[in-house]
């Protein structure tokens, strides 16, 4: 179930018991490990650090997601917390501040990740309508099994009934979500593949820019700070990763006139058709 070894189970179970908690095993058909009956667990239980730690991943969610849970698990976790050390927690925990809201742009985030926890919870179907990279919009039907944060987007891994097969939907590509009076048998299913750092190691190059320093911390979101070098005072030369699809290309040319590509040729060039077709649109 856990997709862990029966050792690493066992290691768990000593750890609990090291935190203080006492755990009992029973042999046998039905048997296993589980918690001292009547247990109640000790406020001492929880050092500063681990509360402080508890509150500010709760805290972080509670700005997205508004429910009943989080309010009841805020509430718990801070009664764990000592009168003489009320303070000192509450200075560590406001040490770090995670708001997963945006600045500005789409604003249906919040209502629909309610619209979309609530399904995974009922296993209902969920209806909408989605707009690929392309602009192609279609109806869809899928059932959810995971909702995911990733870098600063969200989404939902679901099995889309158009498509048969699961796919993981950007929340910001998606409208009219509806929750539907329709129940489904939960599938086996494989977590989405979110790391790939392996794979853009095959398929990056590396192109070199002339950046002003007006854009130096956008930059900075694609690439490490050891691949800047100082160009006078006002510019750097800049080491950048680089994929050549249309997603890089409109990076580069999201920086206008502060940002150059000084090599390989070929991508200049590319760059320069682009620029070109965009005065033209913009001509008389």
């Amino acid at each position: 179930m856990f997709e862990v070894s029966k050792r690493t189970i066992y290691r768990d179970i000593d750890a609990i018991n090291m935190a203080g908690i006492p755990i009992y095993s029973t042999s046998g058909v039905g048997g296993g490990f589980e918690i001292m009956k009547n247990y109640k667990m000790d406020r001492k239980v929880f050092s500063t650090a681990d509360i402080s730690t508890i509150l500010t991943g709760l805290s972080s969610l509670s700005n997205m997601m508004q429910s009943n849970e989080l309010i009841n698990a805020l509430a718990k976790v801070k009664s764990f917390i000592p009168v003489d050390r009320v303070d000192e927690i509450k200075l560590k925990t406001d040490q770090i501040h995670i708001d997963l809201s945006q600045w500005i742009g789409y604003r249906n985030v919040q209502a629909y990740l309610e619209t979309i926890k609530k399904a995974l919870q009922e296993n209902k179907l969920l209806s909408f309508e989605y707009t690929d990279r392309h602009g192609n919009k279609t109806e869809r039907e899928a059932e959810a099994y995971q909702i995911v944060l990733k870098g600063n987007h969200w989404y939902f891994q679901g099995y889309c009934y158009k498509r048969n097969d699961f796919r993981l939907f950007k929340l910001a590509r998606i409208s009219n979500l509806k929750s539907e009076e329709i129940f489904f048998t939960p599938r086996d299913y494989q977590k989405p593949l979110l790391d790939f750092t392996d794979i853009l190691e095959t398929i990056q190059s590396k192109i070199k820019l002339r950046i002003h320093k007006s854009v130096m911390d956008r930059a900075l979101d694609y690439c490490m700070y050891e691949g800047f070098s100082p160009d006078g005072t006002e510019h750097y030369i800049v080491t950048f990763p680089f994929i050549e699809n249309d997603y890089y290309y409109n990076i580069l040319l999201s920086f206008g006139d502060k940002c150059e590509c000084l090599e390989p040729l070929h991508i200049r060039t590319e760059l320069k058709r682009k620029i070109d077709g965009i005065a033209k649109l913009y001509g008389s």
